[in-house]
Order: C-alpha cells, then sequence, then structure tokens
C-alpha cells in the first residue's frame, strides 16, 4: 500500500495467490478446505494437559534467553537418540515458531546483498524472509522428472562471489518430495567446496514414508556449516503453540540470542513446557499420527490419479501435501485453482505461489479426515477441466 506513513520497502504489493485464493473461498458456506497446513487434529491431550499443570506451577514467566534449560536438553537428548548427533547445549536456541527461526537465522548470517540460494518449489515465506534480512533469494528449480531432486550442476551454476546460502526442506512443503541420501551428500560437497551454510528446513521430518529422516548436518563435515530450523508445529500437531528451535554453530546462536531480545525477548514459557512434553511422549503421540496421515496421502493420491488431467507422484514420499500435475488442463494454476473453488468449491493453492517452477501444479494438503477427502475428490471428479 502506497501511504507516506508506510515504508517504501512495502509500497509494492506483495500479496500471493495463495491470500487471493482465501479471499475467495469466504463466498462459499460449504468449502472444503485444502489449502492451508493446519490439520484437522489437535495437541494430544498428554502435552495440553501437563502443560497446563506446569503454568498452575507457576512456569509463566520469562525463561532463559535460549529456551527453557530442560527443553534444550530434551532436544539434545533428542537428537542423539534419534540420529546420534552429537549437540551442545551451547548449539540449541528455542525460538517463537519456526518461521521466526528462519528470519532469526538469515538476519544473523546475511550482509546486505548477500544471495540465498532457495530450493523451489519452496515454502511461500522464503523470499521475503531473505529481503528482510537485506538480503537476495535466488530460485533453484527442481522438478518432477527428476523427482524434484536438487541437480548439482544447476546448484553450482548459481553459485557466485555473492552467495552465502542455500535453504533445503526435505521433506518439502509443496512437492512432498524427500532429497535422497545421494543428492545431500552431493549438496555437502558443494557446499564445502564453495564455503556456503547450509539451512536446512527440518519441519516435517517425521512424515518421511520411504526412508527414514537423515539430517544434512549429521553428513561428515557439515554439522559446522548448518543451521538446523525446526518447529513443534507439524510433528506434533502443535501450529498454535508457535514454537521452534535452531540448533547451529555457538557463534551463530549468540548473534541469534542478540537479535531475539529485541523481538521478542524469549519464547513463551508455557509453549515450551509444551515441547519439553511433545518430545518426551513422542513415542506414544506420534505413530498414530503419522499412520493417520499416511492414509490419507495415499487415498488421496490414488484418487488424483484415477482423475483425467489430473496426476501426482506415486506413492507419496513424505509431508502431508501433494503436489498436483494440473498441465493437461491447459490452464495456469492460478485459473485452475480459481476454476476449482468455484466449481467444485474445494480451495487448493495455485502452484505458482511456491515460485516459478511450481506452475503448473496445485498444491493439496491432506489436512481432513478420509472421509472429507472423499467427498472433495467426488466434487472434483464433476468438474469441468477435468472432463476427459
Amino acid at each position: 500500500m502506497k501511504h507516506r506513513f508506510i515504508s517504501k520497502r512495502y509500497w509494492k504489493d506483495k500479496s500471493t495467490p495463495m491470500g487471493k485464493v482465501d479471499e475467495l473461498a469466504k463466498g462459499f458456506n460449504d468449502v472444503i478446505n485444502l489449502s492451508l497446513g493446519d490439520p484437522d487434529l489437535i495437541t494430544e491431550e498428554i502435552i495440553i494437559n501437563n502443560a497446563f499443570q506446569d503454568a498452575l506451577n507457576g512456569h509463566t514467566k520469562y525463561t532463559d534467553f535460549r529456551g527453557d534449560p530442560e527443553l534444550r536438553q530434551e532436544i539434545i537428548k533428542y537428537y542423539k537418540e534419534e540420529y546420534n548427533m552429537e549437540i551442545l547445549d551451547e548449539e540449541v536456541f528455542v525460538a517463537t515458531s519456526g518461521c521466526l527461526a528462519m528470519y532469526l537465522a538469515l538476519e544473523a548470517i546475511l550482509d546486505d546483498g548477500d544471495e540465498v540460494i532457495l530450493q523451489a518449489p519452496f515454502f511461500t515465506p522464503y523470499p521475503q524472509q531473505v529481503e528482510l534480512a537485506r538480503g537476495i533469494p535466488v530460485e533453484l528449480a527442481t522438478y518432477e522428472d527428476e523427482d524434484f531432486q536438487i541437480n548439482i550442476d544447476r546448484l553450482e551454476g548459481l553459485i557466485n562471489e555473492r552467495t552465502k546460502a542455500l535453504v533445503i526442506n526435505t521433506p518439502s512443503n509443496p512437492t512432498g518430495s524427500c532429497l535422497t541420501l545421494e543428492t545431500m551428500k552431493k549438496i555437502a560437497e558443494i557446499a564445502k567446496k564453495h564455503d556456503l551454510i547450509v539451512i536446512a528446513d527440518d519441519i516435517y521430518t517425521s512424515f518421511s514414508y520411504q526412508h527414514p529422516f537423515i539430517p544434512i548436518a549429521a553428513l561428515e563435515g557439515m554439522k559446522e556449516r548448518t543451521i538446523i530450523i525446526n518447529s513443534f508445529s507439524k510433528n506434533f500437531t502443535m501450529t498454535g503453540w508457535r514454537i521452534g528451535n535452531i540448533i547451529a554453530p555457538e557463534y551463530i546462536i549468540q548473534t541469534i540470542q542478540m537479535i531475539n531480545e529485541n523481538v521478542v525477548f524469549t519464547a513463551p514459557s508455557i509453549s515450551q513446557r509444551a515441547a519439553i512434553h511433545a518430545l518426551q511422549n513422542r513415542k506414544n503421540i506420534q505413530p498414530p499420527m503419522i499412520e493417520e496421515y499416511r492414509k490419507r496421502m495415499f487415498y488421496a493420491a490414488e484418487r488424483i490419479n484415477a482423475i483425467p488431467h489430473m496426476s501426482v507422484i506415486y506413492p507419496p514420499r513424505g509431508t502431508f501435501y501433494l503436489f498436483v500435475n494440473i498441465k493437461e488442463t491447459g490452464l495456469n494454476s492460478i485459473d485452475a485453482s480459481d476454476c476449482i473453488l468455484r466449481e467444485a468449491h474445494v480451495l487448493t493453492i495455485p502452484g505458482i505461489a511456491f515460485g516459478e517452477c511450481g506452475e503448473g501444479y496445485i498444491r493439496l494438503a491432506c489436512t481432513v479426515g478420509i472421509d472429507t477427502l472423499k467427498e472433495a475428490f467426488d466434487r472434483l471428479e464433476k468438474v469441468s477441466i477435468f472432463k476427459k
């Protein structure tokens, strides 16, 4: 919005197709929302009840600047048990959400004009987060016919003297793809060769259906040049608690702490207590949740591949998103998403919202039950662009 009291940085409209589709949806009273990654499931009772009890017991004050010490220890324990990684307490920071964690990391490492390569299709806030930290986002396209793996030659071709970092996201939002160990090893070689920092957005680590998740920081020589961004939102169905964490070399954590003290001071104490109970009870909490999403993903993918002019990689690789190819409709992603909304009252996200290489796709979030998914696909089968 252009106004003399608004910073000129924000005069240009940067609203996304995601926001515009959501506004259109308000015109219908029976919309099935497959757009946002906010699950229909709620946080497990054991987390809620224990966090509530902690609040009654006095955990309602500021915490340590780097986060509740007990939570930091649980995070360290988690990485040791799950990935056999040795993490020091000084390398852990608790943030008010994964989104803020990403911004804090970028703010800590970027000088004005530094370039950040973004694995694309990407989580929609990435480019503006880079720009907020005065960096320059650079899109690294990945493609369906390459299983959305990062092409190493394409990656190296984007690197120049101003390249500072590479952001990777596996399992990926929006494609659901998972980088193979072979791909990650090649990325590690490039990062070391060109002295890059890798920011690993490890938000969907529990939802890797084909192979166990492996952090790139666990590879030889990568811990010292990796910033891990994590969140409790998806792995523990805790989107509203707004709690995440960062694992990085101590000097980066110290800088992040200094920045954060001037942003939110400390993360919410009650949310940090909830995160403690989430980690402590994960072996009981996560398996049924993961299995539920697995069932939804496989059901939805099968339905998609049975509808003309729609297709998706099968079997699903990870997350609870499906990146659906709609190129055979002849429409761009915005028009296809609009047509689906108007004719089927099903809300999706145009692929262009996730970068230029996302054109020709729509993203579906399997964040509703199979009964609702069935209704959604029964409607989609009747949409004009999906008729033979």
